[in-house]
């Protein structure tokens, strides 16, 4: 099994509670509203990190990220975007990870995944604090939802 951490929305917050559940990702994705390169820094010290640029992020560190990344891990092509209302789904994405909306939501639609594993940072609203994993085996991906 290859695991993925999935984090969103940390608005320069990292809880030590969200780095441990990180701990032991193959691979991290960050899907944007990053707000600092520290947050960035620290994880990447647990795993490869893949991020994007979420409406938040400023700066000469945020310009170096993308607003998507289409990656494949573990024979899995995964599609990140800070927000699905800017969504151009790649033919090929098996699955799609967001933020912005600050909801975690887990959903398939057409055979893609879609994963929001919602905001780890400040809570906002009535929102629960949250972060997700995927778990892939054989070229297939499962999703999971933490809170905290």
């Amino acid at each position: 099994m290859f695991r993925v951490g999935l984090i969103s929305d940390t608005h320069d917050l990292l809880r030590p509670q969200v780095l441990d559940a990180l701990r032991g990702s193959d691979h991290i994705i960050h899907g944007g509203d990053i707000c600092s390169a520290e947050v960035l820094e620290a994880l990447a010290a647990l795993a490869p990190l893949t991020a994007v640029r979420g409406n938040n992020d400023r700066g000469d560190w945020a310009r170096r990220l993308h607003e998507t990344e289409t990656i494949e891990l573990a024979g899995v092509t995964i599609h990140v975007v800070h927000d699905l209302k800017d969504l151009v789904l790649p033919p090929a994405a098996q699955v799609v990870v967001s933020g912005h909306s600050h909801k975690p939501k887990v959903e398939e639609r057409a055979g893609v995944l879609y994963v929001n594993p919602g905001a780890a940072g400040p809570r906002r609203f009535k929102l629960p604090i949250s972060a997700g994993e995927l778990r892939i085996t054989g070229g297939k991906a499962t999703a999971r939802l933490l809170t905290f």
